[in-house]
């Protein structure tokens, strides 16, 4: 008896461009509603897909643009919006909207592939909304929307700043993060290792890096020949300071967990201590998409108490003569000349070393280095506070 071969159900396979834009979803809904970090999560869903590198590039801006500009494309949706949107919705919309107006992708390209996101219930509305977008004119209804920013981010910057730096700054952050690969491999900004450079470590000298995780500055120290003590108070970050060291093969490096608010070493033992503390982070919204959703001004008041405490105790371990270097990727008061005072009078003994030079600005006794800044060779950096004290020879 002969038997018929059943004919094969083929799977229709998505256009790439939808493919990479339902992907760019997947990670986009579980930042917003499930509180995950981006820089985590989008690793995680781009090796999950069969996405080509290409693909892969256009699905970062998306995740990390989008995210971003969060503020500005709600507004740019809700002119033409009159109910609530659950959150796929609005998370599609907001997809749309961001290739429409801030990757200028063609509409016939950016409302097709992001419709075809959508439940068939929706695809009217999502349609229809986005081809508006696409039409008509915008006029942002304030800096905070057009910049897609806290107003109270936007608010504190200008105080801090003053106007056009901050909304420079601002500015400057929208844009899409650049890499940057040090000689040995490992990927840091260039302003991290303009910090670990002024640290100024000398070959046979000893040096705390005080809060060193992942590791970027730990290790570029090490490539100065001087032994370098890398703590973190976090056994994971810890952890990734030893996985860097090993990656590097640096022998110079000794990782341990240990809380900088109460350190296991004895004073004056170190000749060179750097902290590179925890803070708000407002210097580095370029590279940290998410971040500037999370943050809360009430943060930044509990992150300078704790940049106090570190302060004081990483003082005492630096020996006479010995130099402290305190640093933070932010850019507010609270967290950089306002430190610098408290130290004035909580520690008399150590005087500062004059500021570097462009592209750092003077600020306090230390020195900003602004996300506006770009040149031909290190591209556009993080912002950064830097201050260099040296402890006076006659401190006991």
């Amino acid at each position: 008896m002969s038997s018929k071969r059943r004919p094969v159900k083929r799977v229709p396979t998505e256009p790439s461009g939808v493919a990479a834009r339902r992907v760019a979803l997947d990670a986009m809904m579980r930042i917003d509603q499930e509180g995950a970090y981006a820089n985590l999560v989008l690793p995680g869903v781009l090796q999950r897909s069969n996405l080509d590198e290409r693909d892969r590039g256009f699905v970062t801006e998306l995740v990390y643009g989008t995210t971003r500009m969060a503020r500005a494309c709600d507004w740019l949706v809700d002119r033409f919006v009159m109910r609530e949107l659950d959150a796929p919705t609005r998370a599609i919309l907001r997809l749309g909207a961001y290739q429409l107006v801030f990757l200028a992708t063609p509409p016939h390209a950016a409302v097709s592939a992001t419709v075809e996101l959508a439940p068939m219930r929706t695809r009217g509305l999502i349609n229809a909304v986005l081809r508006r977008v696409a039409n008509a004119p915008h006029v942002w209804p304030d800096d905070g929307t057009r910049l897609s920013y806290p107003d109270w981010m936007l608010e504190r910057m200008v105080d801090d700043l003053g106007r056009d730096r901050a909304i420079a700054a601002l500015e400057a952050m929208d844009e899409r993060a650049t890499a940057t690969e040090r000689d040995d491999g490992y990927h840091q900004d260039v302003a991290s290792q303009w910090v670990a450079d002024e640290v100024c470590a000398e070959v046979g000298e000893r040096v705390l890096d005080l809060c060193a995780g992942p590791g970027g500055k730990a290790t570029r120290l090490a490539g100065t020949g001087a032994f370098i003590v890398a703590a973190d108070s976090r056994q994971v970050r810890s952890g990734l300071v030893a996985d860097n060291v090993r990656r590097l093969e640096q022998t110079n490096v000794g990782v341990l967990t240990a809380d900088g608010s109460q350190p296991p070493f004895r004073q004056g033992s170190f000749d060179r201590v750097l902290v590179d503390a925890p803070c708000s982070g407002l210097g580095s919204l370029r590279r940290r998409a998410d971040a500037r959703w999370r943050i809360q001004p009430e943060d930044i008041e509990s992150l300078s108490a704790l940049q106090r405490t570190l302060l004081s105790h990483a003082s005492q371990l630096v020996r006479p003569g010995g130099t402290l270097v305190y640093s933070v990727c932010t850019l507010t008061n609270a967290e950089t000349i306002d430190i610098d005072a408290w130290l004035v009078s909580q520690c008399p003994d150590f005087v500062a070393v004059a500021s570097p030079g462009t592209p750092w600005v003077p600020h306090g006794r230390g020195a900003l280095l602004l996300p506006q800044f770009s040149d031909s060779l290190s591209g556009a950096t993080d912002g950064m506070f830097l201050l260099r004290l040296v402890r006076s020879a006659a401190s006991a």
